[in-house]
């Protein structure tokens, strides 16, 4: 058996898992071409394809929910070790300890957990160590050695098996696992870090869910500070614990001050438990040992202040594990609920949730108008539309919507959003962001009035509305608004109430035209538009940036590094404070001034992309499209060879993740007819555009084909036509040969003859497959 002929499957097949099985491991212990992420959304333009997914070649388990090893392989071409730096990537990712490469020789072993000495050994077929061996180390890696019989039941413990096959993501098992760990070793305050859409609530619900099964805790206290939350979870993720949930409120106590223990799931809104002006506490009829675990949902808003409700919470059921979540890991520069429940046990944030294909990936349109760059100033003695004398000073972007009003900046940003929403699709759901509640009214009134909304607004009346936390009949429209299912209301106006918290799964255009200097509200708000739902068409959302609220993405552990952005800077006013002004219950100094008459123009917009490295780029689809390629075959002559050599063609732009649908979609946009070689060849290498037709017509006049009989000509001078209509693929298949116009030059058999043969007639073909790309352009 010649080895070095061998497939990379042929190797795990005859080599890698038989290897496996010898060492004690069965087949329910490893999964082979693990697949653990779904690979980046790529968008330019209006198009969008999906990056290369990251795949394991064999992810060992030591248990169920415990990955512990990665193995990747390699033929037989390469060395032993080719595939360990692959391996070691994934396994930090994996949170796995142990990584193994082979190309079917052996093994080189690579040992994260510091035991082994050297780090990488070199190991022979029959020498991979067992499930127990690796299991034990894991153990001593995770410091859990020592824990006794029952607290290790919990760390070996399965998740919540879903009757839909539902299992956790790797980053959502990574969490469980790491919180789990925390608590078997006696950690009691925890802090999870997991970016808005990635299913923190889920993944708290597989971390109850094992600590209560495997009886380390009976009863459990869930806190939110929205009641969409609570009810959000008490019908989606929390649904299995049905019997033994209740929502605690003040039927929870009776007439007699006496608690509802009955139950061992509890859920609690915290205003409603903490009391306030004629209301009396309900938490503290509770003893304060009544829980042992307390899940503190969005726990960045206020649970991290001394003196917050929050905490007076906290402080009373102290003897409880506390378990925090929250998408942004510090609150303020001052206050951080770090403080108080230290060191998150683990982190995912928004630039590997959007790396790894699990969140919408964004485009950033920052907006310039005018007057915000250059600011306003009143002529001597001038009066608003109230008659009140204007004071003489210049007002910038930090004083529009607060101190000052005017009108036509309302109908201009209206008329800019309208125009990027039609552009998107006049249904998708689009969330504007306002200074304050008057502002969110103005804005939807502006928007009613816009010519391009009026159809749809007559059609029905829903189609904009403000939902702010003043006005119950806007309220009442947040449920349908969030539901991907209901088409209305569309675009909502508000302020704070759709910043947090609300799961607005399809929402694919956020307005920003409000002041943020909190980089949390920051990410609070653009966390609306971060789920991915490509069952709704959504792949990716816009920001729509009036206020450049979107320097703020500067956070590089977070959100990855934005590009510098120097020569925008919207007059003096970007970094205004905000002190109120949004706040739902109207929380602004009123305005004083409204001025009419004063005319906003956009003067200038920037579109950026996020790209792979979590960066805002400035990128055009042909840019985009040059530098990949350019990054793969580094050279024309490199990509000519390649594309020669290779049976099939379509392996060329396969290797390069799902580029290709990217390239397809170039093909339609293309004036010219021409197939991926040559779209290539002209973006990104300079090439002029050459035809498939023009390809076709230059080998005709080559006249290669004297040296064939008549019928064998005729068939390759209709392959020809259909290159040059189809592209390559087809002239490949031999199947083409059943169809017009081959079958009436004579049957596959006949036509086979006329070369002398099968393999003579595959020779042809890839004679004739050369000579279509003799040339690069």
């Amino acid at each position: 058996m010649n080895k070095k002929a061998l497939s990379e499957s042929d190797i795990c097949d005859r080599f890698i898992t038989p290897a496996l099985k010898k060492a004690g491991w069965v087949e329910q212990d490893w999964r082979r071409e693990y697949q653990f992420t779904d690979g980046q959304v790529i968008v330019r333009g209006n198009l969008t394809t999906r990056g290369k997914r990251k795949r394991a070649d064999y992810c060992l388990f030591a248990q169920p929910n415990r990955p512990i090893a990665i193995i990747e392989a390699k033929d037989n071409k390469h060395t032993v070790g080719s595939g360990m730096q692959q391996g070691k990537e994934y396994a930090e990712i994996l949170d796995v300890p142990f990584v193994f490469s082979s190309n079917g020789d052996g093994f080189l072993f690579h040992d994260r957990t510091g035991q082994s000495d050297p780090i990488e050994r070199t190991l022979s077929l029959d020498e991979f160590p067992s499930k127990q061996e690796l299991w034990e180390k894991y153990l001593k890696w995770k410091d859990l050695s020592n824990i006794d019989e029952k607290t290790r039941e919990l760390v070996t413990s399965p998740n919540h098996s879903d009757a839909r096959g539902k299992t956790p993501r790797y980053y959502q098992q990574n969490a469980i696992n790491r919180v789990l760990d925390a608590i078997a070793k006696g950690q009691r305050r925890l802090l999870l870090v997991m970016a808005t859409g990635t299913g923190k609530t889920y993944t708290a619900f597989n971390i109850i869910w094992r600590l209560w099964k495997s009886k380390q805790v009976k009863r459990v206290l869930f806190l939110a500070d929205r009641n969409i939350l609570v009810d959000q979870t008490m019908v989606n993720d929390f649904q299995p614990f049905k019997d033994v949930m209740t929502k605690m409120g003040s039927h929870s106590v009776d007439d007699n001050g006496n608690p509802d223990t009955s139950y061992e799931i509890y859920l609690a809104l915290y205003q409603a438990i903490v009391g306030g002006e004629d209301r009396e506490p309900i938490y503290d009829k509770f003893p304060p040992d009544f829980f042992d675990l307390i899940v503190i949902d969005e726990c960045h808003r206020g649970s991290a202040k001394d003196d917050s409700l929050w905490r007076e919470i906290l402080e009373y059921f102290e003897p409880a594990m506390q378990l925090g979540l929250t998408a942004t890991p510090k609150e303020t520069k001052y206050v951080s609920n770090i403080d108080y429940f230290k060191e998150p046990v683990y982190v995912y944030s928004l630039k590997q949730g959007i790396e790894d294909g699990f969140l919408a990936p964004y485009k950033v349109i920052r907006v310039k108008l005018d007057g915000d760059v250059n600011g306003w100033s009143p002529k001597k003695g001038q009066r608003d539309d109230k008659g009140n004398l204007i004071e003489d000073r210049i007002y910038n972007l930090s004083d529009i919507d607060r101190g000052i009003i005017f009108p036509q900046r309302d109908k201009e940003v209206a008329a800019k959003i309208s125009d990027e929403l039609h552009a998107l699709g006049p249904m998708k759901k689009t969330i504007v962001f306002c200074a304050s509640v008057d502002h969110a009214e103005r804005m939807r009134q502006a928007l009613t009035n816009d010519p391009r909304n009026k159809d749809l607004v007559l059609a029905d009346s829903k189609y904009v509305m403000r939902i702010t936390g003043d006005d119950d009949v806007g309220k009442a429209q947040l449920d349908n608004f969030i539901d991907p299912k209901r088409d209305y209301p569309v675009i909502a106006t508000t302020s704070k109430l759709l910043s947090t918290g609300v799961d607005a799964q399809t929402c694919h255009l956020i307005v920003l035209d409000q002041t943020i200097n909190s980089l949390t509200e920051f990410k609070q708000t653009i966390g609306r538009g971060t789920r991915l739902r490509t069952d709704f068409d959504k792949w990716y959302f816009t920001i729509l940036d009036f206020r450049n609220a979107t320097e703020l993405f500067a956070d590089p552990d977070w959100d990855g590094d934005p590009i510098p952005d120097d020569d925008f800077e919207p007059g003096n006013g970007g970094n205004g404070g905000n002190d109120g002004s949004g706040g739902n219950g109207g929380g602004t100094d009123n305005p004083v001034y409204v001025v009419s008459g004063v005319e906003f123009n956009v003067i200038g917009e920037r579109v950026q992309y996020l790209n792979s490295k979590g960066e805002l780029v400035m990128e055009t689809l042909r840019d985009f499209t040059k530098r990949t390629c350019k990054e793969e075959f580094r050279s024309l002559d490199n990509f000519v060879r390649r594309w020669t050599e290779a049976e099939r063609k379509e392996a060329i732009i396969d290797e390069m993740g799902d580029f290709g649908n990217i390239l397809e979609a170039m093909e339609e946009q293309s004036e010219h007819d021409m197939d991926p070689f040559d779209l290539i060849c002209h973006i990104a290498f300079d090439q002029p555009p050459l035809t498939r037709s023009e390809r076709a017509n230059n080998v005709k006049k080559r006249d290669i084909f004297t040296k064939y009989g008549e019928t064998a000509k005729a068939v390759l001078e209709a392959l020809l036509d259909k290159y040059a209509d189809q592209g390559i693929e087809t002239v490949k298949d031999m199947q083409i040969l059943q169809l017009n116009p081959f079958d009436e030059i004579g049957t596959t058999a006949e036509i086979m003859d006329s070369f002398g043969g099968v393999e003579q007639y595959r020779e042809a073909v890839n004679e004739l497959e050369n000579a279509i790309y003799a040339q690069a352009g």
